[in-house]
């Protein structure tokens, strides 16, 4: 996949998962209105979230089209497992960001709906990436992403970011060398 197509596809998944996960629900949940007496340091904190969480959010789906040369979408999955940038902390920085986002919110609307939304969130999450996305990519990128999850924390970053190899097993590689299919790329 070239990197324009993978960029392009990359905008439409951002559109699409993240755009109804952190923008369409929130909005129906809370109708984007602010309390008028609510406290400074809770703007402040949720701003504090809500920021850092879209700039960590764009530069993984960045990573995904520049480095992986495909989409967060299962879809069309990367050619390459991704480890740059964010990578090297956290497995799944995009997953993270996608809570930083939401807790923000909650802040930001006096939330207790939110809050709920954001539990249920992380729950399905965690289940969709122990029970679906690391097996498959274990398939897909064998030796590659044994390493690199032995290394990388799932969900709390590393203090330190990892040193390991910045190109790796290409997608299908693994899953063809042992029989198997390819599967998706790093989603998280």
């Amino acid at each position: 996949m070239t990197r324009t197509s993978a960029a392009l596809g990359s905008l439409g998944w951002l559109l699409l998962a993240p755009g109804t996960v952190c923008g369409l629900v929130p909005l129906l949940i809370t109708g984007w209105d602010r309390p008028g007496d609510q406290a400074a340091w809770l703007d402040v904190l949720g701003w504090s979230l809500v920021l850092p969480g879209a700039a960590v959010l764009g530069h993984a789906f960045v990573a995904f089209a520049w480095h992986g040369r495909g989409t967060p979408a299962p879809s069309a999955p990367t050619e390459q497992l991704v480890v740059e940038g964010a990578y090297r902390f956290v497995r799944n920085p995009m997953y993270l960001a996608v809570f930083a986002l939401l807790l923000g919110q909650a802040l930001l609307f006096a939330s207790g709906g939110l809050l709920v939304y954001l539990v249920v969130v992380g729950i399905t999450t965690d289940v969709f990436v122990r029970g679906y996305e690391e097996p498959t990519l274990r398939e897909t990128f064998g030796p590659a992403y044994e390493e690199f999850s032995a290394e990388v924390p799932r969900w709390m970053p590393r203090r330190t970011p990892w040193r390991g190899a910045s190109r790796v097993t290409p997608r299908g590689a693994a899953g063809r060398r042992r029989g198997g299919p390819a599967g998706a790329a790093e989603h998280g």
